[in-house]
C-alpha cells in the first residue's frame, strides 16, 4: 500500500490475535523507524524489542494490564535518551568532515552541538545557557532552548515521537495493526530495562494482527476547520 493508505488505514488497535507477527516485520519497521526526521539528526532515541518472556509479562503488567498490551505479538518500547548525542557525536563529526560539508555545519557539530545537549550538574550548565539566551534575545531573535535537562528532554522526545510514527506506519503498511500506548508505569519500566535517570519512555507500542473488534468503534475527527489554521 502507498503512504495515504497507510496513514489512512492506522488505526490504534486494542485486541489481537494469537497470530505471531513475523520478526522480519518488526525489523523493517524498526529500519524505518530511524530513518525519521529528528532534532540535529542526534539520533537520541532507543527502542527495546521486547523478546524475553519474563520481561514482557512485567512490562505488561506495568502497562496496566490494557488489552493492546496482554494481547499483543510484541512489545516495543520507544525511549528518548538525552544523553546519548555522545553516541552520535563522533560519528557525526566524521561524516560532515568526509563529506565536506559547509563550514557552518561542521562548526556546529564540533562545537554547538554539544553545548546544546549538555545540562550539568544540576542543570548548572542549563541555567547558564538560559541566562545568555535570555541577554541575547533582548537584542535578536534567537532559539530559547533547550537549556535544562528538561527541555533537552522535551526535543529528544519529540524526535523518538516522529520514529515511532514511521514504526507504526510501516508496521501498517506491512499487514499488520498497532497501538501506542501512553497509560503505563514510567519509574517502573525505567527499572526494567535499567534505563538512566534522564531517560525517559515516550510510549510502549503494542503489535500485532487485529482481533475482531480490534477498536470499539470508527475513527473520529474534529472538523479540520477548527484546527487548521492560515495566517
Amino acid at each position: 500500500m502507498d503512504l495515504f493508505e497507510a496513514i489512512k488505514k492506522r488505526r490504534s488497535i486494542r485486541k489481537y490475535t494469537d497470530k505471531k507477527v513475523p520478526a522480519e516485520v518488526i525489523s523493517k519497521a524498526l529500519e524505518y523507524a530511524l530513518l525519521a526526521p529528528n532534532s540535529s539528526n542526534g539520533q537520541t532515541w532507543d527502542f527495546y524489542w521486547v523478546k524475553t518472556e519474563e520481561i514482557k509479562r512485567k512490562l505488561i503488567k506495568y502497562c496496566l494490564n490494557q488489552s493492546a498490551a496482554r494481547t499483543a505479538s510484541d512489545l516495543i518500547v520507544v525511549v528518548a535518551s538525552p544523553s546519548a548525542w555522545k553516541r552520535s557525536h563522533i560519528e557525526l563529526v566524521r561524516f560532515v568532515e568526509q563529506t565536506t560539508a559547509p563550514k557552518s555545519v561542521i562548526l556546529y557539530y564540533q562545537k554547538l552541538f554539544p553545548m546544546m545537549y549538555r545540562w550539568g550538574f544540576l542543570n548548572s550548565t542549563g541555567y547558564f545557557k538560559k541566562v545568555i539566551f535570555l541577554i541575547t534575545g533582548f537584542f535578536r531573535p534567537i532559539m530559547r532552548s533547550p537549556g535544562t535537562l528538561r527541555e533537552i528532554q522535551e526535543v529528544c522526545i519529540k524526535s523518538a515521537a516522529l520514529a515511532s510514527e514511521n514504526f507504526v506506519l510501516a508496521i501498517t503498511a506491512q499487514g499488520y495493526a498497532s497501538c501506542m500506548m501512553e497509560g503505563f508505569d514510567e519509574f517502573r519500566i525505567k527499572n526494567l530495562l535499567s534505563l538512566k535517570y534522564s531517560d525517559r519512555v515516550v510510549m510502549v507500542i503494542a503489535v500485532g494482527e487485529e482481533a475482531v473488534r480490534g477498536t470499539w468503534g470508527p475513527r473520529f475527527r474534529i472538523d479540520s476547520i477548527k484546527v487548521i489554521h492560515e495566517v
